[in-house]
């Protein structure tokens, strides 16, 4: 008899959680973030572009934001410490921002590290950061 009102409170409970679930879900689910992704890595000139995909979903305008980056070669020594501005980033909106980097050689490119955030403006204290979420689409890895 116990098994039986063990299997039905966690029937209970499991419903519960699936109603929960779908209600967050049908009210936009997800919780605010602003994600990252290094899109592209080709050579320019006697450079290398990084192309990126950003998309501001924290419920507010971002006035401005920049990042500090650590570029690692494949080797994984830092080869350069440089600022990327994003510039602005409205909410709701999805922008490509592209960086020509000089005298950086994309083949030896094996990491691109966000060290910090030097620019956050407009949006909430710690969200460039804290709600950050970064991804690939290249052979050279990124994140924080």
């Amino acid at each position: 008899m116990q098994v039986f009102k063990a299997i039905r409170s966690m029937a209970v409970i499991s419903a519960f959680a699936a109603t929960v679930l779908s209600a967050h879900a049908q009210e936009g689910g997800s919780p605010p973030s602003l994600s990252l992704e290094l899109n592209g890595v080709e050579p320019a000139g006697n450079g290398c572009r990084l192309t990126f995909v950003a998309a501001n979903r924290l419920g507010t305008d971002i006035e401005r934001a920049a990042y500090e980056v650590a570029l690692f070669g494949k080797d994984g020594l830092v080869k350069r410490l440089t600022v990327l501005d994003f510039k602005a980033l409205p909410d709701g909106q999805t922008k490509v921002r592209q960086f020509d980097l000089p005298d950086t050689a994309c083949e030896g490119l094996g990491r691109v590290l966000l060290n910090g955030v030097t620019a956050c403006e407009g949006a909430p204290e710690g969200a460039c950061m804290e709600r950050l979420e970064t991804a690939t689409r290249s052979d050279v890895a990124f994140g924080t």
